[in-house]
């Protein structure tokens, strides 16, 4: 099919599987011409590469449109509604249109049901932090496909190191195949230690230690995290999940909700067993804690995305999370 759908918040696997396409599709000689690009900002701009998408390509292979960001599988007008109609339903072949967007689509859209119908709708979601066999699954894979001989320790202290990072972790595949060599004697874990910094003070780590309103805990693995580059802007987006789903879980509590089944499908956890070990780390907190936490979460998100100095800014907001959720 010549119409494709990607979501989810892997950054790094969709674009891996856009970036397939576009050499599947498109041919390098001719991809000033027949590769077209388009933040959908406007419906102006979504009805822009869906017309573009429908242009016959120039010399050899095919077109492919990339609409990104493309908020039709959440919102859609009935102007764009029509144009997209249009355009799956006289796709030529040899032209590929492709949109992407970070959140699942909703299936009661007719523009869903529309790109269900003629398209190709994959996800590309991160493993959620907690399920941490599936990370464990996800190193092994990895290191099973790239032949390095690490066994079952290593494999647990890269999936302590790495969490659930795909970019990183083939990056670090790649550092410790190269470090290998040929090499069939199994790297002790002192050895992997000193190769692959361990993350194992990750942003879920933080936001437990916000949570419990230890700021100097807070603040040190807040050092350790970008002293190990890792972006303040994707340390306040997992965070921020974190308070969702805390403010979630409590705020259905505080409602009178008890059934574990409810809260985890309002939720979107998928697995209601998770929903016991939420509700104890919620236990001491109110929903009005959460819910003024996030919109802390919010603010610095905001200053961050303005060029405020990275930081100082986490810095203070970190200190006034763990002061908020140190009231009882």
């Amino acid at each position: 099919m010549p119409t494709h759908f990607y979501w989810g918040n892997d950054e790094y696997c969709l674009s891996q599987a856009v970036e397939r396409l576009r050499a599947k599709v498109v041919d390098g000689s001719w991809q000033d011409f027949n590769f077209t690009k388009i933040l959908c900002l406007s419906d102006a701009q979504i009805i822009e590469g869906l017309t573009v998408a429908m242009t016959s390509p120039f010399g050899n292979g095919g077109r492919l449109t990339w609409l990104m960001d493309c908020p039709i599988g959440k919102k859609c007008t009935d102007t764009v509604l029509t144009q997209l109609d249009r355009c799956v339903k006289s796709l030529p072949e040899e032209c590929h249109l492709l949109l992407t967007h970070p959140e699942k689509p909703d299936s009661r859209l007719k523009s869903t049901k529309l790109l269900q119908q003629y398209g190709d709708i994959q996800e590309f979601s991160l493993i959620p932090a907690w399920q941490q066999e599936a990370i464990l699954a996800l190193v092994d894979q990895g290191v099973r496909a790239a032949d390095l001989p690490i066994g079952g320790d290593g494999v647990a202290f890269l999936a302590e190191a790495i969490g659930n990072d795909t970019r990183r972790l083939e990056q670090e595949i790649k550092k410790m195949k190269l470090w290998l060599g040929d090499s069939k004697i199994p790297p002790t874990l002192a050895e992997l230690a000193q190769l692959v910094p361990s993350s194992a003070h990750n942003s879920l780590q933080l936001g437990q230690a916000i949570r419990s309103g230890d700021t100097d805990r807070a603040l040190v693995l807040l050092g350790e995290l970008l002293s190990n580059n890792e972006p303040g802007i994707r340390i306040v987006a997992t965070l921020s999940g974190q308070f969702r789903t805390w403010l979630q879980v409590k705020a259905l509590q505080e409602s009178g909700e008890k059934d574990d089944k409810v809260i985890a499908q309002f939720t979107e956890l998928g697995n209601p067993k998770r929903v016991y070990f939420l509700k104890k780390e919620v236990q001491s907190l109110r929903a009005r804690q959460l819910f003024q936490g996030l919109e802390i979460l919010l603010e610095l998100e905001a200053n961050l995305k303005r060029g405020a100095e990275e930081v100082s800014a986490m810095q203070t907001a970190l200190i006034r999370l763990c002061q908020l959720m140190a009231r009882h």
